[in-house]
């Protein structure tokens, strides 16, 4: 397809996707149907595609979604404390120490309207780093201190009996 002799084509680079957005700046005021808004569209279509190829931005993760809309709402950690719990756990949550507890995530998605599927998103880095290393809290963490060398349920229950004889 060509237009005001300009030969449409892929975007494979960023010089292409650079030239695109250009084009797109200066066809911005074309009319629907004409040649010009043909081509406003086509090259729209290809620049999105290609930024959903190159510049794909991940889903914000359940801690970063709330604190934004705190901040959109002007809302204060007090303010969470009816969706989250005490103010104690709702600083867990905040400082990534706690995850979003299922009655938790239905309580922020309700009261401010955030996605549950960002609610749920991934386990926070430091719960992640905790089960690791055999502090977290969660029941992953504490199977993994069980099941490691000389500490499963057959370990226990021999030292328990040597113990006793």
């Amino acid at each position: 397809m060509t237009s005001a002799g300009i030969q449409i084509h892929p975007i494979r680079t960023n010089s292409d996707y650079e030239r695109a957005v250009a084009r797109i700046s200066r066809l911005m005021s074309a009319a629907p149907g004409t040649p010009e808004g043909d081509e406003l569209d086509v090259l729209a279509t290809l620049v999105e595609a290609y930024e959903a190829k190159h510049h794909a931005m991940d889903a914000p993760d359940p801690v970063t979604a709330i604190q934004f809309r705190m901040e959109q709402q002007g809302l204060t950690r007090k303010d969470l404390e009816p969706l989250i719990g005490s103010r104690a756990r709702v600083s867990e949550v905040l400082t990534r120490k706690r995850s979003l507890t299922l009655d938790m995530v239905r309580r922020v998605k309700y009261g401010l309207g955030i996605s549950a599927d960002l609610l749920i998103g991934s386990t926070p880095v430091k719960v992640l780093v905790e089960a690791k290393a055999g502090r977290g809290s969660l029941p992953v963490a504490r199977a993994a201190r069980n099941l490691r060398p000389g500490r499963g349920a057959k370990a226990r229950v021999s030292r328990q009996a040597g113990k006793r004889a």
